[in-house]
């Protein structure tokens, strides 16, 4: 069965492809101090405004030296170079080094004028100011060059990039200390329904817990967003009315699951279309065929379905790669490996399948994948045990043991 055969269903790549035209970086630049800029992304290029190393000098503690005057160094024929000095981190040795001589020299020192090499400490033998090699060293051996890392001028981060623990002290060994970056992103998260209770409250019959906000705030804490919490609102036409439009002010995006599916009587549809333009898409996915997107007046609007499983997959593959690009990070896509299934997995044509499962090595060096078991869109305790999706093609049947897939580990924000 092709995709033109699932009946009305949008393929996942149709839909991110329509999100992602649909909206552009919304967030203004702003100045930071660097030790504040982690997890932004940045507004402009870094370029490097010096070269790094700065200077030559040495990798390693021992002596520095003009390699010629070793040149015919060896075990049966041991050549000896007088110490003059010494080229300390921040105290350099001044002046040239004369022929035949060396200096003492430790990590991170100035090469000395006429000095090209760095011979260890532990491969010499210093009998006082006499120094004597055993064999003649490597032209440049352990000598950091000036710009050797990086060139004055060069480019070192990309505007867009999300800085990381690992460019921190990067940007800091440049000597910047302020940086361009784009605003956190606000996110409205609304809930909304009269079965639903806050925890803590008694449940009575025909009532659930709100666990899709928790779990939609909690996953949008790790993109380094503004999340604006605006809990349960009531099936009232009134108050979900006063909601929408309080979030469509202050938000970038406003998200809500539930009361999404073609169908279905509810007050979230009918304030979105009067507020906005709003459509309600069926995706050919499991978990998470129902599916809403629209703009309202001042925000994008995402719409997720309200079975547990299915609003954290619409959510993780849909809506956080389109806020990625609103927030004006580079967009990258999911790392996907093949595996071999060790279970028989069940699936019927005519929807990518998202199941949840554990990847790791087996004895043999392969990659194999296990399923957590039940794939029911309300079972949660199938995302909480697992640690990567199995993505079954849409024309794809039913899996047996020993087959290849492909999955999908999680990244950093569902880890």
């Amino acid at each position: 069965m092709g995709c033109c055969d699932a009946k009305g269903l949008m393929p996942l790549e149709q839909a991110l492809t329509k999100l992602q035209s649909a909206v552009t970086n919304v967030c203004e630049a702003i100045s930071l101090p660097l030790s504040q800029a982690l997890g932004f992304a940045l507004a402009q290029d870094i370029q490097s405004p010096i070269n790094v190393p700065s200077f030559n000098n040495s990798a390693m503690d021992g002596y520095a030296l003009n390699q010629a005057d070793l040149l015919d160094a060896t075990a049966s024929n041991p050549l000896s170079l007088k110490m003059i000095g010494k080229s300390f981190a921040g105290a350099p040795y001044s002046g040239e080094l004369p022929t035949a001589c060396c200096i003492r020299i430790m990590t991170g020192a100035v090469m000395p004028n006429c000095a090209d090499t760095v011979v260890m400490q532990e491969r010499v033998q210093a009998t006082g100011e006499l120094i004597t090699f055993t064999q003649t060293p490597k032209l440049a051996d352990n000598v950091r060059l000036a710009a050797e890392d990086l060139q004055q001028g060069q480019t070192v981060l990309k505007a867009g990039h999300k800085l990381t623990p690992r460019d921190i002290p990067l940007i800091a060994s440049l000597g910047i200390a302020e940086i361009s970056v784009f605003r956190k992103l606000k996110v409205a998260v609304i809930s909304s329904g009269d079965e639903l209770k806050n925890l803590g409250e008694a449940l009575s019959e025909g009532d659930i817990y709100d666990s899709n906000r928790y779990s939609i705030i909690a996953l949008l804490s790790r993109l380094n967003v503004e999340v604006i919490d605006f809990g349960i609102i009531k099936d009232d036409l009134p108050l979900i009315r006063a909601a929408v439009k309080s979030a469509d002010k202050q938000a970038d995006v406003v998200i809500t699951s539930g009361g999404v599916s073609v169908g279905e009587a509810d007050y979230i549809k009918e304030v979105l279309t009067e507020l906005g333009e709003i459509g309600f898409w069926k995706l050919a996915i499991k978990p998470g065929k129902p599916f809403a997107f629209g703009k309202l007046p001042n925000s994008i609007f995402f719409g997720l379905p309200g079975n547990p499983v299915s609003a954290m997959v619409t959510l993780y593959q849909l809506a956080v790669p389109t806020m990625a690009t609103m927030a004006g990070l580079n967009a990258k896509p999911a790392i996907r490996f093949n595996a071999i299934a060790t279970d028989k997995l069940r699936k019927s044509a005519g929807r990518t399948d998202f199941q949840r499962a554990n990847y790791s090595v087996n004895a043999k060096g392969q990659l194999v994948v296990s399923t957590t078991g039940s794939q029911g869109s309300g079972v949660f305790s199938s995302m909480s045990q697992s640690n990567c999706f199995i993505v079954l093609e849409q024309d794809r049947g039913n899996v047996e043991v020993g087959e290849t897939v492909t999955i999908e580990p999680y990244n950093a924000l569902m880890d």
